[in-house]
């Protein structure tokens, strides 16, 4: 019989407080793009984990666009802050766009977020999983649950770890390591385009010097899930196709919407290296 994630259909938090600094087992999630049956097959998995009351679940952000039900996708979130409270989720620079354009955040009007979300982040399937039409603004900020809203409006940008920095896009080279983690943990709104969320060329970089710890991130599509010495990249979808990723640390072990726990080969990371 295969084993349920707990579900819990009581009423949810008004505004759920999502823990930044984790200690413990992890299970890294990557971008989900409202793809909710990928995201409940991975869940499963992950229930039937020995530990999994003890695991922490972490999300790279990424929860809505492009897939059929990002509401069910937020849905689902909220009822695992309720049900695992051991439960945290990074915003990602599609939940950015969409709350910044709901009017959820202090961005600045110039940023032009509802110019930029809906012309170029497909966020369509989202405004139809809302029963809204495409591109109705209004149509989407009444139709939204204040659950919702409020988790959006919650989402941190970094979380921390022992053994892992969580972010959606990484980490630049070229800003001082204690410089973007003070950004980070208090969330600038008045940066135009976040480089921690949106950013495209952050995959193949190491991070800044002094971080001592890999960055785990998602946000550019990959064809396999990539665990180095210093990053672990787990978007396998980009919300287009293909199964979502999960990362158990500290075994590293991939589990997808797919498959069940497997090691990751050992020929696609240095093992056990830190770097300096």
């Amino acid at each position: 019989m295969p084993c349920q994630m707990p579900t819990s259909r009581d009423e949810l938090p008004a505004g759920p407080s999502l823990p930044t600094r984790i200690n413990g087992p992890v299970a890294l999630i990557g971008d989900v793009h409202g793809q909710l049956e990928l995201l409940d097959r991975l869940l499963d998995r992950l229930a039937c984990l020995s530990d999994f009351q003890q695991r922490w679940i972490v999300l790279l952000g990424d929860l809505v666009d492009r897939g059929p039900d990002s509401r069910g996708v937020i849905e689902r979130v909220l009822e695992l802050t309720v049900s695992h409270p051991r439960t945290t989720v990074v915003c990602g620079n599609h939940d950015l766009a969409m709350a910044a354009t709901l009017g959820l955040l202090p961005v600045p009007e110039e940023a032009q977020w509802p110019q930029r979300w809906t012309r170029g982040y497909q966020c369509e399937p989202t405004f139809a999983s809302y029963g809204v039409s495409p591109h109705d603004i209004d149509g989407l900020r009444q139709a939204i649950p204040a659950t919702h809203a409020k988790l959006l409006a919650a989402l941190p940008w970094v979380v921390e770890h022992p053994e892992v920095l969580c972010v959606h896009a990484g980490l630049p080279d070229e800003m001082p390591l204690e410089t973007q983690l003070k950004i980070l943990r208090q969330r600038d709104f008045s940066l135009h385009r976040p480089p921690w969320l949106c950013r495209k060329d952050l995959g193949e970089t190491s991070g800044p010097r002094g971080c001592r710890v890999p960055i785990a991130s998602g946000h550019v599509p990959r064809h396999e899930v990539h665990v180095g010495a210093r990053r672990y990249l787990l978007d396998t979808t980009g919300g287009l196709g293909g199964e979502l990723s999960g990362l158990l640390l500290p075994e590293l072990q991939l589990v997808t919407s797919a498959r069940d726990p497997r090691p990751i080969r050992r020929g696609w990371w240095p093992f056990r290296k830190r770097v300096a």
